[in-house]
């Protein structure tokens, strides 16, 4: 009983300084360089072109999620309430792909560039993204977000991030409708091209021929 105690309290310990660690020397700091990039133009970016039901869901969820990771990292006990009983190695596991996440989340913003923005309007200079991760896939940046979150409800083993991560996940896979079609009106001939051999979220092994069902 005392070593399985002290398995606990040291795996706690580790995943603690994993994740500070990566997320406030490594992907906060990186986020912010690139946020404050893509704003030196100082363009004014009309959010309310999201729609009410966006404006009124996503960001509160994403607060929650991101409010109760803080509360985590800070103490764990303050999120005991919604603990999960999940095994050691699938908790060591969420380890591993926080640590995959958390890259791929780096060489999108990498190649997004100065093309970064919080909403579906683009910006005066904006440019067709297609190299990197978006090589694949329309939208890393959303996947390798969740992918970060599950990973960090995995770790905690808690069920109210995972929850949460999930919904701010499906509110901006419904925003993706809005910003594509914004990209269709900016790039229309290129858009749809890369529309046909990339998917949402997932790559579409074999390009256009499996039709719009393929994209996700």
């Amino acid at each position: 009983m005392a070593r399985f105690v002290v398995r606990r309290v040291a795996y706690s310990l580790v995943t603690l300084l994993i994740l500070s660690a990566t997320i406030f020397l490594i992907v906060f700091p990186i986020v912010v360089y690139f946020r404050v990039k893509s704003q030196s133009t100082g363009e004014s970016l009309d959010r309310r072109q999201e729609g009410a039901f966006i404006l009124a869901t996503l960001r509160p969820a994403g607060l929650a999620c991101f409010g109760a990771v803080i509360a985590y990292l800070v103490n764990p006990a303050l999120m005991a309430w919604s603990a999960l009983p999940l095994p050691m190695w699938l908790r060591v596991g969420g380890i591993v792909l926080w640590l995959m996440a958390s890259a791929l989340f780096v060489w999108t913003l990498r190649s997004l560039g100065p093309n970064l923005t919080d909403t579906v309007v683009t910006r005066r200079a904006h440019t067709l993204v297609t190299t990197g991760p978006y090589r694949w896939v329309r939208h890393p940046f959303y996947g390798s977000v969740y992918l970060m979150l599950v990973a960090t409800a995995l770790v905690a083993a808690n069920w109210f991030i995972l929850l949460n991560a999930t919904l701010v996940f499906v509110l901006l896979a419904i925003r993706t409708a809005i910003e594509e079609q914004h990209l269709r009106v900016r790039f229309p001939e290129r858009y749809r091209a890369y529309e046909a051999a990339t998917g949402r979220f997932v790559p579409r092994f074999g390009g256009a021929r499996h039709g719009a069902a393929a994209d996700v």
